[in-house]
C-alpha cells in the first residue's frame, strides 16, 4: 500500500499507474484519502468477490424463508424441462 499527495499523484500519473499494478496507491488531499488507484486485474477480482458474496446473502436469505419447499421435479417441470 502507498500513500501520495493529490498534486504529487498528478505530477507522477505514470509512476502511479505502474505501482497500482502491484498495490493500492492511496491519493491523498488534505491528508485525507480521496481515492485510490488500483490495477484492472484487482478492480475485478474485488467486482467478483463483492458479486459473489451478493450471491451468498441472496441464498441465505431465500433459505431462511418460511414456507413449503418445492420438489426439484415440479421445478423442472414448471420451467419446461
Amino acid at each position: 500500500m502507498s500513500a501520495i499527495s493529490a498534486s504529487e499523484a498528478r505530477k507522477r500519473f505514470a509512476a502511479v499507474i505502474e505501482t497500482a499494478q502491484h498495490e493500492a496507491v492511496f491519493v491523498e488531499r488534505r491528508g485525507e484519502t480521496e481515492a485510490v488507484v488500483i490495477s484492472p486485474a484487482e478492480y475485478h477480482r474485488l467486482m467478483e468477490a463483492a458479486e459473489e458474496a451478493e450471491d451468498v446473502a441472496a441464498f441465505d436469505a431465500a433459505m431462511a424463508e418460511e414456507g413449503p419447499n418445492i420438489p426439484w421435479e415440479q421445478v423442472k417441470t414448471d420451467l419446461g424441462w
